[in-house]
């Protein structure tokens, strides 16, 4: 009799089953865990696979070996199969059924399957977002390119730590959102998804699932986007090279500081400066006004993106992406190498302090108060309708200082001003209603731990950059190191002496004696910080008046009197940085909305004052006294301080050996006197904002005085001199 034997057959492998619940939320991209379910997963005697094909006719597995497998719709738009053994790298592909109506032949779709990669973020850079240190964020959160297993693709990261569940849509999928769920990687909330086949260009966003529905976002970590009002972010891949010209331009910032070094910056508005340029195209012009003028940085209006033109760039919405009203973000590296290679540098605004309520960008980004501090008394600035970023969530304080790191490195700025500081560092700034710190004090502890971290890192990181502060009050330490308690700027914007000095500048001169401490009074706390003399956007708009425009008189006493003042401004302790259109005195405000009044230019009074303004940089280069002790005692000296009844100044600026006498004159009547002066010998005259070269009448000294041994208040030498009217001298001894 025949004995039994064991059977040599198998059973072939089949799907683990799917809950009806679950795999609705699959087919629907409502699941927090795509990839539990979606994609090749092992079963006894082989590999399974699941795909979500919304409509489909039919969907196989297609296998390099040509084994493919046939897919079962399971329903809801869920397909899935089984094959023995490794399923190994394979791609899907959907047949669909067009309309009857159609001569067209049914569509297949072919693709390979985003459901079986693995995370595109390791566990590395997950820990260190954890814990808020991610230095380079921006490289692991967003849309990258990536090359997976041969595969050509996009890896797309977000945090949002409360929502149910995340999609990312785009040009990639039709928009429809069901078949691109994004898997929840910790507890975090970072969420991820490689997809192939999306390409550098295509413009895509984030659906979110809250508590209330599901909600569209542009992404926080964004490196290009469209061009607004559009809102989408669009998948990008630098390609730029830098040319030997930044490359020299770096290693030189790398071996120096601005504290030692002439720093004079010309602030520009990118979009008004000459209307209608882009990023390449502005290279060629800007530099070429900037060289001409002698400007050592540009110092750009915020150029990430940002929805409202009329913000100037200071409400942000993108803060990875320049602003594509001007190009690529590769046009923007060309315009900054373009300007290292001609010896300028970039510095560029930077609005860290709070962000608009625009509902498809940061604001409540998972359905709650996310990048916003949750308390309104913290969280909102009334003044500008914005939202004010909670600095005490390690998260977001990563995205923040990621941010500065991310323009310091990716584009070579060399350096940040911060916007808005005052409004960072207390915590009632502006505000009738406001939560103290721990200790039951104003000062936002949080705040200032984060610029703190944010410039002792950009310094660390950077060698030679410069961070700036505008900060609008008497905050102590605003440029002392943090290693000393300070906040670690590396200067700061002097308001106190712009409200000043314009405030005095503005008088009519024959009341300017009665108010003489106004031009004067800056120099007591002159050394207090590494200080920036600010004439900027914020002093020639809103009804303030332009610079030229501040001024008292006819025509040429307003041109006279700019003139003064931007000499005496040159000269006194401080870098400068004066904003566009103040170089040519443009009587007119500025608006954002419109260009230049360039045409002035044909103007000789107007094209003296360029001239003027091109010699200031010009001499301020060449005398180290103007730089070298920008914020130390040792280099200056009155002269005479005290002569308000001819609303004169005097005083030398001074490094070692090398001296400049400076005498201003902010009277309508020419001041002809003895002054003292430290040595006898010839007296160069270097500049006389009088001089007709300059629309000025050509009061002066005839290009030089001689100052003998008469000792005079207190100086062992004298010379008698002519300061013009409205006008200023700057002397300097032969050698």
């Amino acid at each position: 009799m025949p004995t039994d034997t064991a059977s040599s057959s198998t059973v072939a492998p089949r799907p683990a089953p799917v809950e009806d619940w679950l795999r609705q939320q699959v087919a629907e991209g409502r699941w927090s865990q795509p990839h539990d379910v979606l994609g090749p997963h092992p079963v006894d005697g082989g590999t399974s696979v699941r795909v979500v094909r919304h409509l489909a006719s039919a969907v196989r597995i297609v296998r390099p070996d040509g084994d493919d497998v046939e897919l079962t719709h399971e329903g809801d738009g869920l397909w899935a199969g089984a094959t023995t053994g490794a399923l190994g790298r394979y791609r899907v592909e959907a047949e669909y059924d067009l309309d009857e109506s159609t001569d067209a032949d049914d569509a297949t779709w072919t693709t390979d399957d985003a459901y079986r990669f693995a995370p595109t973020i390791g566990e590395l850079d997950l820990h260190l977002f954890g814990e808020g240190r991610d230095e380079q964020l921006w490289q692991h959160l967003g849309a990258h390119v990536r090359t997976i297993d041969g595969v050509d693709g996009v890896a797309f990261t977000v945090w949002a730590p409360r929502a149910t569940a995340v999609r990312v849509i785009g040009d990639f999928e039709g928009w429809e959102g069901r078949t691109t769920a994004m898997r929840r990687l910790n507890d975090l909330g970072v969420w991820e998804l490689f997809w192939p086949g999306a390409l550098v260009g295509q413009r895509y966003k984030f659906q979110i699932l809250t508590d209330s529905g599901w909600v569209e976002r542009a992404d926080p970590f964004a490196r290009r986007t469209e061009v607004p009002p559009a809102t989408a972010s669009v998948i990008t891949a630098s390609e730029y090279t830098w040319s030997d010209g930044d490359t020299a331009w770096m290693e030189r910032r790398a071996q120096t500081t601005t504290h030692d070094a002439p720093m004079s910056v010309y602030e520009v508005h990118l979009g008004s400066w000459r209307p209608g340029l882009s990023y390449r195209e502005a290279a060629d012009q800007l530099i070429g006004h900037v060289q001409h003028l002698g400007f050592t940085h540009v110092e750009f209006l915020p150029l990430a993106e940002h929805p409202f033109g009329g913000s100037w760039g200071y409400q942000v919405t993108g803060y990875y992406a320049p602003t594509a009203r001007f190009g690529t973000p590769d046009d923007l590296r060309y315009l900054i190498d373009r300007l290292h290679s001609a010896g300028i540098g970039v510095i560029m605004d930077w609005v860290p302090g709070h962000f608009p309520k625009d509902e498809w960008a940061l604001a409540k980004f998972d359905g709650y108060a996310l990048f916003e501090h949750p308390d309104p008394r913290r969280g909102e600035q009334l003044d500008w309708g914005t939202y004010v970023f909670d600095f005490g969530h390690p998260q977001v304080r990563n995205f923040l200082v990621a941010n500065a790191l991310y323009w310091l490195e990716e584009f070579h700025i060399d350096g940040l001003r911060v916007d808005a500081v005052a409004s960072m560092l207390y915590l009632d700034y502006s505000r009738t209603e406001w939560l103290p710190n721990v200790h039951g004090g104003r000062e936002n502890l949080e705040a200032i731990s984060f610029l703190q971290e944010t410039n002792a890192t950009a310094y660390k990181r950077y060698p030679g950059i410069v961070m700036i502060a505008e900060e609008s009050t008497s905050w102590p330490g605003v440029t002392q190191p943090t290693s000393a308690g300070g906040l670690g700027f590396g200067q700061k914007w002097n308001m106190g002496w712009m409200h000043d000095s314009l405030q005095y500048i503005e008088r009519d001169p024959a009341y300017r004696a009665y108010h003489h401490d106004e031009i004067t009074f800056s120099l007591v706390y002159a050394f207090s910080e590494q200080f920036t003399l600010p004439i900027s956007h914020d002093e020639v708009v809103h009804g303030k008046g332009s610079l030229y425009g501040k001024m008292p008189g006819d025509e040429w006493q307003k041109l006279a009197n700019v003139r003064a003042y931007l000499a005496f401004m040159w000269a006194h302790p401080g870098k400068q940085l004066l904003f566009m259109g103040q170089e040519f005195a443009q009587p007119s405000e500025w608006s954002e909305a419109r260009g230049l009044d360039w045409w002035l230019l044909d103007d000789p009074g107007h094209l003296g004052v360029q001239d003027l303004v091109a010699a200031l940089n010009r001499v301020y280069k060449d005398t180290p006294a103007l730089w070298t002790h920008d914020s130390s005692p040792e280099g200056f000296e009155w002269i005479e301080g005290g002569d308000a009844p001819h609303s004169t100044l005097g005083f030398l600026r001074k490094d070692g050996d090398d001296k400049l006498a400076v005498f201003v004159n902010f009277s309508g009547v020419p001041v002809e006197r003895r002054f003292g002066l430290p040595a006898a010998g010839t007296w160069h005259e270097v500049l006389n904002t009088d001089a007709a070269e300059y629309g000025g009448s050509g009061v002066g000294n005839m290009g030089a005085v001689t100052a003998d041994e008469t000792p005079w208040a207190g100086r062992p030498a004298s010379a008698h001199l002519v300061v013009p009217p409205l006008g200023a001298v700057w002397l300097r001894l032969a050698d």
